[in-house]
Order: C-alpha cells, then sequence, then structure tokens
C-alpha cells in the first residue's frame, strides 16, 4: 500500500476495486439528519451538546440493526446500515437504529430534521480533523459552495450491488446506465431544499443546486462510456487531488489545481503518490452515482420522518427487479434524447433540482417509475409496509406534480 504508483497499475487498482460484480444482491441505506433544538430551530447546536446527546449511543453501541453512526462537519448525523439481502431487512435495520438514536437526541432536547438544506442556519464546522480543514481550502477556491455542503446539507444515500459482468440487465454496465437515468427522477421526486436563509431559493432541490456550483470535475457525472470502469477511472484520475493525508496536526491540503494523473507523473517537492494515496483519493470524489464496490446513489434529499424508506425501495426496485428495469429505462427515454449518450445530461439535472416534475418529462418518467416499482412489490412476499410507504407517498406528492420542497413552500407562505 505504501509502494509507488505506475500509471498503469492505478488504472487497474480502480476498475477492480470500483466495479466488483457479483448477483445483484445486497442493499444498504445511509440516513443524514440536521440537528435542531427542540424549542429553537434556527439555535446553534455545540460540539459538545451533541456528544452529550449521542453518548447513550457511542458509549454502548446500542443500535440493534448495526448501523454505523458518524458526524458530518457541521454536526450532521449520518446511520449507515449494514449491507442486508433483501429490502424489507434494510429497511427494518434503518427504521430500529433510528428509533434508538432519535429517543437518545430527543431526550437532549434535540430533534433529527430530514431536509436536505438547513433551511435558518450557517452551522460552524465542529469537526476539526485535518480532512476537513483541507476540504474547505480547496472548496473556498471557487466560493461558499463547499462550505454549505459541508456544514448545511443532509441526504439520502441508497447502496447498490454494482451487478454481474454481463451485458444484460443484471450486468454492471446496464445498472451503472439507469442508475443515472433515474438520478434526476430522484432528485425531482424527493426534492426537500426550498430554503435557505429562511427564503425560497428559488430551487425546490437547493442542495442539488450547491452541489451543481462546485468543482465540475469531482460532482458531476463521468463521461459517458460504454464501458463504465473506463470513464470511472479516467474521471478519478482526472479529478484534482483534495488533500494528501499526513500527520493529524499538519496540513493536508493538496497544490492548487493539481490531478491525481498529474502526481502519478511526477511533481517536484512533492513524494509520489501510493496505492493509499489513490485509495483516498476516491473517497474525496463525490459524483451522484458513485462506485465504491458498490453503487452508491447520492442524489436524494433528506427526506421528512420516516419517508427516507420511499427513496430506498424506490431505488433498489427499479435496478434489483428486472421487469421495473425495462420500465424504468423506457421511461427515462424522453431524458436521454442523444443516442450517442443515453444518460441525462447536466442540463436535465439542473431542471430537476430547479422545477422538479413541473417539467413535463420529469413528471411523466417519475408516475412511470413509481408504478413500475408498485407493480414489481405486488407479489407474495414482499413486507406490506414497503409497497404502502411508496403509493402513499405517490398519492401524496408525485400523482400531484409535487415533492416535498412544496410543503415547506406552503408553509412559508402562510407565515
Amino acid at each position: 500500500m505504501t509502494e509507488q504508483l505506475t500509471l498503469k497499475a492505478a488504472e487497474a487498482h480502480v476498475r477492480g476495486v470500483c466495479f466488483k460484480t457479483g448477483p445483484p444482491e445486497r442493499i444498504g441505506v445511509e440516513t443524514e439528519w440536521l440537528v435542531q433544538d427542540r424549542h429553537n430551530p434556527r439555535l446553534p447546536i455545540s460540539g459538545d451538546r451533541l456528544t452529550a446527546a449521542l453518548a447513550p449511543v457511542e458509549v454502548t453501541g446500542a443500535l440493534p440493526g448495526g448501523s454505523r453512526l458518524t458526524r458530518e462537519p457541521g454536526g450532521q448525523l449520518e446511520l449507515s446500515s449494514p449491507p442486508a439481502l433483501s429490502l424489507g431487512a434494510c429497511v427494518e435495520m434503518m427504521a430500529a437504529d433510528l428509533a434508538v438514536l432519535r429517543t437518545a437526541v430527543e431526550q437532549a432536547d434535540l430533534v433529527l430534521v430530514g431536509r436536505g438544506l438547513d433551511p435558518y442556519r450557517e452551522p460552524s464546522r465542529v469537526l476539526d480533523h485535518p480532512r476537513y480543514r483541507a476540504m474547505e481550502s480547496f472548496f473556498d477556491r471557487e466560493g461558499p459552495w463547499g462550505r454549505d455542503m459541508m456544514r448545511r446539507t443532509a441526504s439520502v444515500q441508497i447502496n447498490l450491488d454494482c451487478g454481474e459482468d454481463s451485458r444484460g440487465v443484471g450486468g454492471y454496465r446496464s445498472r451503472w446506465e439507469l442508475a443515472h437515468r433515474i438520478g434526476p427522477v430522484l432528485v425531482a421526486a424527493f426534492a426537500n431544499s426550498p430554503i435557505q436563509d429562511g427564503w425560497p431559493t428559488g430551487w425546490l432541490s437547493g442542495r442539488q443546486d450547491i452541489w451543481s456550483r462546485m468543482d465540475a470535475g469531482r460532482t458531476r457525472p463521468p463521461r459517458y462510456h460504454s464501458d463504465p470502469r473506463v470513464a470511472w477511472t479516467r474521471y478519478a484520475l482526472d479529478a484534482q487531488v483534495m488533500c494528501i493525508p499526513g500527520d493529524l496536526d499538519g496540513d493536508w491540503s493538496a497544490p492548487s489545481g493539481l490531478t491525481f494523473r498529474a502526481w502519478l507523473r511526477g511533481v517536484p517537492e512533492l513524494r509520489p503518490p501510493t496505492l493509499t494515496d489513490l485509495d483516498y483519493h476516491l473517497s474525496t470524489v463525490f459524483p451522484p452515482v458513485r462506485p465504491r464496490g458498490w453503487l452508491e446513489l447520492r442524489m436524494t434529499d433528506a427526506q421528512n420522518g420516516d419517508d427516507w424508506a420511499v427513496p430506498t425501495v424506490l431505488a433498489a426496485t427499479l435496478l434489483n427487479d428486472p421487469v421495473a428495469a425495462d420500465a424504468a429505462y423506457a421511461a427515462t427515454e424522453p431524458l436521454c434524447p442523444d443516442p450517442q449518450r443515453p444518460v441525462p445530461s447536466h442540463d436535465v439535472w439542473l431542471r430537476a433540482a430547479r422545477t422538479g416534475l413541473d417539467d413535463q418529462d420529469l413528471a411523466k418518467a417519475a408516475r412511470a417509475c413509481f408504478a413500475a416499482a408498485d407493480s414489481a412489490l405486488a407479489v407474495p412476499g414482499t413486507p406490506a409496509a414497503l409497497r404502502h410507504a411508496l403509493t402513499d407517498f405517490a398519492e401524496r406528492y408525485t400523482e400531484r406534480r409535487r415533492s416535498p420542497a412544496h410543503d415547506h413552500l406552503d408553509a412559508l407562505r402562510r407565515t
């Protein structure tokens, strides 16, 4: 892990580590939460207060589903479920762990809030790790959006196996393509961040707007290639190096404009990169679909209450059920008019974030995707609660061309 890397070895490592193939079986979910004072949502929450609230969970490790609890730079909390072999088991594990976490924070007069962007506060960074100092320094070169992302945003991330090494619907090529095709649909259907600093931003997903303004070489989808391993390897090696790990008391900042590919070629007065450096670099690249040995779908805003289960059910069903996958592929065809590039353009992602299901093509695709998932779940053995959650959300929002963002805007207008 500490030996000097060659370009050829780096490319082989990225292809092998990021796209591990096999039958698509495992499902995981990561839920991120803003933490607010129960009585005053505008009140800053100190790191000490958060630590005291989490002590019953962190000290005893009392999460029955085995999820991992971590903190984000602005004090957001993240629960990451272990991989499950069924959708029902995944949702059940996360629900159990979330109930324990909610109880702990509520006893400290705090609440977990599922919104993609903090509507009132600009929290201070509560994590002083050199990774986050270097990350802020890197993003500050282009504007305030990196700090906003780190401190003010929260998401639901769905983790699914890459798929088999085949050309069929269960193959990694098809699953990679379909994950990108449904990405804007997930953005639009679950947009939940229309307010910042107490005012409408003009975007239904202000969180996605923030991501769109950051370093495009690490936050937008890779350039399309028929083999996603090729596309991802080029993308990862051409991304700028955000930080170079070292001593915990040191500065991890990387030279401005340095890509990992350029580092491999040699940089005066900078040590050669190692395999450990490459693995760390891969952890600092944040496109909406990130391969990590599995596919991490990162485009969905955090959801209110227990609605985090709905994008989990929808995405997992569309990718894992062959009939639903074919239906979703057909439904998203209008979002991909270029036959040479069968994935949505950056403009489609922006439309999804700005206007959501007001966009006719996105609205039709979303309704079709929900219907396809509902049909796939209408089989014996599917937990009834999963299908009910999906159909209930569709009736409240998707069929009415709304998303949770509209509820917040309606409430703001009333006040």
